[in-house]
């Protein structure tokens, strides 16, 4: 959620941290503001609301120098006020920190640093961690030393980033558990720090990720990494291949619309390299998987959260009708506390856009004492649920910058299908003839995608029909009952319009009872073995005096003749629909969103990535 910056080299630190701010907005905030050692002494300008208002306030006062760190916050301690913004200064004003996560004891620790006399000037947890640094540097120590102290003493998950007015040439930063990443990106001369890489992608392609439990010292030529215990570590060097013209909005005029229109390419970049079209096989090499292994595995556990989670539920439907697995959908939130029963033959499959997600890598954590296996679905390369796993796909979509996802749900479709065709394949559980049809249809996606997003115009303007209503039912069957889940989200999140996703079968145990021409209904209803059920529902809410909305394929005439709107889809194989059938969806939420004036990119009260519980 929050997103740092740090800069320690030759160059001016301002502008470099407001420009990587800039890029981790995605991200969610309600404050914003930054640190810099300008002759001598540590100048903050900080306040709440946009990045705007922090570029006002440098503007009004200007301030230049190095090192520096930024900060974007999104209140969990305090409200979102300039008094709670990071960063946060300690009380000789000689040490200032930013921090994600939460200090889970800070209310001890700030008990104790009370008695002692330190006065706060926040209600943030995070003042507690600058005192505790200036309490162990007035015993002697210096600020490597104190802040290693520091890390030892504050429980819960963090990332952290410190400089001291004292000793201007280094920067020391902390990752502890998963609160979010600390990269450590890699220049000549000058090193940067952030909390995500687009942040200082335009500097650097040459980058290092913390684990947890790691602090580094970053001084202009030099990176030492370091266990929290001492123990030096040797890191490893990664090379991004993230263009920085791809965090661009270029000719749209959000990030969402983007990448809805990215889809086409990210679609394309999810099969390359996978899919052997002439042998008609799957390859997966960075899942470990052998036909041992296969072979062994009596059940799958998917967990995720939000929209992830929606993908696991098809990935659900596809695992066990093409691999004959038995599965299981836990939302990443429940999952430790249910006491899942899992095993060495058991996997539990991890799916997260950031893989940064508090909840989903608990539940990782939590297969990890099982014994469990461990597998995960990933779009930020390098991440901690990519990093901890036994094995993993990544889903090749590149940066998503709106924080309603979109083209990293539509990514992790395709490779749960993938993963489904390979893990039947490695049982010899599935003959060539099926194989090859099962590998032939993925050659359809992109270009059946971009079908539908010819269709724009046509939905933008159902869009302008709907952009007034309050309410919003969307109803669907078998595989495509979680497209009605995440169509309802995708709503709500960006517009601000209530709506309930629904299996289209329980409508008349209860939601039938909403329905009438004020609750427009969205009917899933393309050309699938629950086509017909699907027809029944919508004759049944039109007979309560509904609108319907549906997503229909082409050529349904019996569709058309009852639905008011028809968002049309090309015809497509039924266990690779909710690829197709979602798109229309995302569109109209997004038209309805933008035709209303709201923030598309950065809806209210939403993070990208949620890294606290």
């Amino acid at each position: 959620m929050c997103g740092i910056v740090g800069y320690i080299g030759p160059r001016d630190a301002t502008p470099i941290i407001l420009n990587g701010l800039k890029r981790l907005e995605y991200r969610g905030y309600d404050s914003a503001g930054l640190a810099v050692l300008q002759a001598g002494k540590i100048e903050v300008r900080r306040d709440a609301g946009k990045l705007s208002r922090l570029t006002e306030l440098v503007q009004e006062t200007p301030v230049s120098g190095s090192p520096g760190i930024g900060h974007t916050r999104w209140a969990t301690h305090g409200a979102p006020n300039a008094r709670n913004a990071h960063p946060h200064l300690g009380s000789t004003k000689r040490v200032v920190v930013v921090h994600n996560g939460i200090v889970e004891n800070f209310l001890e620790l700030r008990d104790e640093l009370t008695a002692e006399g330190v006065k706060f000037s926040s209600e943030t947890d995070t003042e507690t961690i600058v005192h505790l640094v200036e309490h162990h540097i007035a015993s002697g120590l210096d600020l490597t030393e104190a802040a290693r102290r520091t890390f030892l003493q504050i429980q819960g998950a963090h990332g952290i980033v410190l400089l001291s007015a004292d000793e201007p040439d280094k920067i020391v930063c902390a990752r502890i558990g998963n609160a979010g990443g600390v990269v450590i990106g890699l220049g000549e001369g000058e090193n940067f720090i952030a909390s995500d890489i687009p942040a200082i992608l335009e500097h650097t392609r040459r980058v290092i990720f913390l684990e947890s439990r790691q602090m580094a010292v970053v001084t202009r030529d030099t990176v030492q990494v370091e266990t929290l215990d001492g123990m030096a570590i040797q890191p490893q060097v990664h090379s991004v291949a993230w263009d920085a013209v791809s965090a661009e909005k270029g000719e749209y005029r959000h990030f969402m619309q983007k990448e809805i229109h990215e889809q086409v390419r990210s679609l394309t970049d999810t099969l390359a390299g996978r899919v052997d079209f002439n042998a008609g096989r799957i390859r997966l090499p960075e899942l470990n998987l052998t036909p041992g292994l296969a072979r062994k595995i009596e059940k799958i556990y998917l967990t995720a959260c939000g929209t992830a989670a929606y993908a696991g539920m098809v990935g659900k439907i596809l695992i066990e009708k093409i691999a004959r697995i038995p599965c299981a959908l836990e939302i990443g939130s429940e999952f430790r506390y249910s006491d899942p029963i899992i095993d060495e033959n058991t996997i539990v499959l991890a799916i997260s856009q950031s893989g940064e997600t508090a909840d989903t890598l608990a539940a990782m954590e939590e297969g990890r004492k099982k014994g469990t296996r461990l597998w995960s679905i990933v779009n930020a390369i390098g991440s901690q649920a990519m990093r901890i796993a036994d094995g993993y796909i990544s889903m090749q979509t590149g940066p998503e910058i709106g924080v309603a996802s979109t083209k990293a749900f539509t990514a992790p479709l395709v490779d749960l299908y993938m993963l489904a065709v390979l893990l039947a394949d490695l049982r010899g559980g599935i003959d060539e003839k099926t194989r090859r049809a099962l590998v032939a249809d993925l050659r359809l996606i992109p270009a059946l995608a971009g079908k539908v997003l010819s269709r724009d115009a046509e939905i933008e303007k159902i869009a302008y029909t709907l952009k007034d209503i309050r309410d919003c039912l969307y109803l669907g069957r078998g595989i495509n009952m979680p497209i009605a889940y995440e169509g309802a989200l995708k709503l709500k999140e960006i517009s601000y319009i209530h709506a309930e996703g629904y299996p289209a079968g329980e409508m008349k145990h209860g939601p039938i009872a909403l329905i009438d021409e004020n609750m427009p209904v969205v009917c899933l209803a393309p050309k699938d073995p629950w086509h017909e059920k699907m027809i029944s529902q919508i004759q049944q809410a039109k007979a309560r005096g509904g609108m319907v909305i549906a997503v229909a394929t082409e050529g349904d005439e019996l569709v058309a003749s009852l639905a008011d709107h028809v968002l049309w889809v090309p015809e497509t194989p039924w266990m690779l629909s909710p690829v197709v059938t979602v798109i229309p969806l995302q569109m109209l939420a997004y038209h309805i969103a933008a035709i209303r004036g709201l923030d598309v990119d950065q809806p209210r009260n939403l993070a990208k990535s949620v890294t606290v519980e």
